[in-house]
């Protein structure tokens, strides 16, 4: 993982609309430019991620602090790269740096979407939720990272 730049948002944004063209198609919320737009109006490069393999853009995630911890936004990978460990990693390294701050994690993710799996792994639990979205929250040293965290940490 490298910094995000300013310069990032365009290829950040695309991604966007690729990844989550399915679940919103599938809840009849998909459009082709607020799906970008969206993304362009709350980018922060300075509370976000570039993920890289191989020195090639692979996805995004960004960690926004907030008044009770963080809030997880725009974690994004290629949909070559997913289902690969590649998120689970990321998220994990993401984790093991809020719990060592003792801070909750927010997030929301689309309703059925399969990340939702991904998240409830690394510890998230359901907080509240509605017909589009559902809002997870994560206590700190809730999850599998927390516990192969402790040791590194020290």
């Amino acid at each position: 993982m490298r910094p995000a730049r300013p310069a990032d948002v365009e290829a950040i944004a695309e991604l966007r609309a690729v990844v989550m063209r399915p679940d919103l198609e599938r809840l009849g919320r998909y459009d082709e430019h607020r799906v970008r737009q969206r993304l362009r109006d709350g980018f922060c490069a300075q509370h976000t991620s570039v993920i890289t393999t191989a020195g090639a853009f692979a996805g995004s995630v960004a960690l926004r602090p907030s008044e009770t911890g963080h809030w997880l936004e725009h974690f994004y990978l290629a949909p070559p790269l997913q289902g690969r460990g590649l998120g689970s990693a990321v998220l994990g390294t993401l984790l093991s740096s809020t719990d060592a701050s003792g801070h909750l994690v927010r997030l929301n993710v689309l309703q059925g979407s399969p990340a939702r799996r991904l998240y409830e792994r690394h510890g998230f639990t359901v907080e509240g939720q509605d017909a589009i979205d559902v809002f997870m929250l994560r206590r700190p040293e809730a999850g599998p990272s927390a516990s192969g965290s402790r040791a590194t940490l020290g």
